[in-house]
């Protein structure tokens, strides 16, 4: 039910979130349905694809490399490749988690564990650690994420809501596991991998500040987004949002934690991330949220315990379709994919994953500079060199830096002939400080494919 009082006061509670500057990059098309992005070592983003490919993403160039197709998985509607998550110590501990639906004996949800071989740049040696998840065309879950040692996995109820309540299910859950898939001996209920229970459909999971808050879709109302505690009942399908009316009874008894946010209407939330980078500083503290049916992005504001959500606000400006899901690279920027290509797996793949990035960002430690634009350099992306130019100047003499996106010196020196040479330095973001004959610093930002 709704409480109708407290989503008029946190509506009327907003913060500036909308009037953030942003770009749009677009990094990959031509995917289809990248459903989880893991942004991982050496600027890489690794994602699922819901025919059954995981591939990784140079998250600058956009070049991409296919390291495995599960050829067991089988697209039924909402179904498929779905869920996926990096060893905590990935790459030294070489394996990479993932989720999918199969056909034996009936539609089901296998959790894997495949190794990654550096020869060969492939994965491989895929290893069961779940099985017999009941799959169904709507309602599979399935995010999956590691925190410390465990892999916590969500279900959803397959269109069969008995299932969230009953113990014996694996379906309706958010699942915690030992990470060879073993079950935990401190789970609430012995030999059991259930962790938490009364969930209809979650997609999207993000741990931070010691807590795990998911994102869950509602029926025909109450999305919710919820902080997940060990031995706790989430209420569908006997309650949908807070605990109201003729809920409290169950709610009382069956020891129910209430969501921290609902929507009414319902807007389909899907993956859910964790901001706190300057790039973004009216964005710090908050859970980011992208939305399926609502096609849109949601900054929420969580107050000085992490608890509670006292502000929210939808970004609508972005106009991408349907948001399957987030992650947020080291440097601030945030990366989405989406969700248009036709479920079934047949038709265009229209896919894409996009970097939204603030372009005027300088990370601590580069000096403060005059920003100004009378200074431009093109091409840019560039490969191996770029061109400076100064309105009504010469550049040809003038100090320069290169500093990297830590605010080191990645390059220096004197222009000569107006560009400067790329080659030499790794793919990603650089800052250009250029001073001229009277000591004035001009910024601008490389891209180096």
């Amino acid at each position: 039910m709704k409480r109708i009082y407290l989503l008029l006061l946190l509506a009327a509670i907003t913060f500036s979130a909308q009037s953030q500057n942003f770009t749009v990059r677009t990094v990959k098309s031509n995917l289809f349905i990248p459903w989880e992005i893991i942004y991982g070592p050496g600027d890489s983003i690794w994602f699922t694809q819901k025919n059954g490919f995981i591939c990784r993403l140079d998250a600058v160039s956009g070049h991409t490399d296919t390291l495995y197709h599960e050829t067991n998985n089988v697209i039924q509607s909402e179904g498929g490749m779905l869920g996926l998550a990096l060893h905590p110590s990935f790459p030294d501990t070489p394996y990479v988690y993932a989720a999918y639906q199969y056909n034996q004996g009936g539609y089901k949800e296998r959790i894997v564990r495949y190794t990654y071989f550096y020869q060969g740049d492939t994965l491989g040696s895929p290893l069961t650690l779940l099985d017999n998840i009941t799959g169904a065309n709507f309602h599979n879950g399935c995010r999956l994420l590691i925190v410390n040692d465990k892999l916590f996995i969500t279900t959803g109820d397959a269109g069969n809501t008995a299932t969230a309540q009953t113990l014996s299910s694996l379906n309706g859950k958010v699942l915690r596991i030992n990470l060879d898939g073993s079950i935990p001996n401190d789970n609430p209920i012995p030999g059991n991998p259930a962790w938490s229970w009364g969930d209809r459909n979650s997609q999207g999971m993000v741990y931070a500040n010691g807590r795990l808050y998911t994102s869950m879709h509602g029926d025909s109302n109450d999305d919710e987004i919820n902080i997940i505690e060990g031995g706790r009942n989430y209420g569908w399908p006997n309650v949908e949002g807070y605990c109201d009316g003729s809920e409290l009874t169950f709610c009382n008894d069956s020891n129910v934690a209430e969501p921290i946010y609902t929507w009414t209407p319902t807007i389909a939330p899907a993956g859910l991330d964790y901001y706190d980078h300057p790039m973004f500083p009216q964005w710090q503290n908050a859970l980011i949220m992208c939305t399926l049916k609502d096609t849109s992005m949601y900054i929420m504001k969580l107050n000085g315990t992490h608890d509670s959500i006292i502000a929210a606000i939808r970004i609508d400006t972005l106009h991408i379709g349907r948001i399957r899901d987030i992650c947020i690279s080291p440097n601030g920027s945030i990366f989405l994919s989406t969700s248009m290509s036709p479920a079934s797996g047949n038709g265009n793949k229209i896919d894409r994953i996009v970097e939204l990035y603030d372009s005027s960002f300088v990370p601590a430690g580069v000096p403060v500079a005059v920003k100004n634009n009378a200074l431009r350099v093109y091409p840019n992306p560039a490969r191996q060199e770029v061109t400076v130019s100064l309105h009504n100047a010469t550049t040809t003499g003038l100090s320069y830096r290169l500093l990297n996106v830590t605010g080191q010196v990645a390059k220096q020196g004197k222009m000569e002939k107006g560009t400067i040479s790329i080659t030499e330095l790794p793919a990603g973001m650089y800052h250009l400080l250029l001073t001229d004959t009277k000591g004035a610093v001009f910024t601008a930002k490389i891209l180096k494919e």
